[in-house]
């Protein structure tokens, strides 16, 4: 798997901010195939930033109704990930 397949998307809210703020911690939405090596090493080589643990989660999709028609939506991988000391992501300080 290539290095830019494996992150898919940032995942911003109160949450993952307060834990940007508190334990330099970021939360990325990653491909479910994918294991906390491969997480790791893209992250470091995207942003050039040192990890210092990975942590991982399968978030089940929720379920949804429109009218009268049900569905579910997709289940997909979240990542949290916690950088060194004085290491940031540039695209979470915009928040």
């Amino acid at each position: 798997m290539n290095i830019f397949d494996v992150l898919r998307a940032p995942k911003m809210s109160e949450k993952t901010l307060s834990l940007k703020e508190e334990a330099n911690q970021f939360a990325f939405e990653v491909d479910k195939r994918s294991n906390k090596i491969q997480i790791k090493e893209s992250i470091e080589k995207s942003f050039k930033v040192s990890v210092l643990k990975v942590r991982t989660m399968n978030v089940r999709g929720k379920k949804k109704s429109l009218g009268r028609y049900k569905g579910l939506k997709s289940s997909w991988k979240k990542a949290i990930v916690t950088l060194k000391e004085g290491d940031t992501i540039e695209y979470f300080e915009g928040a």
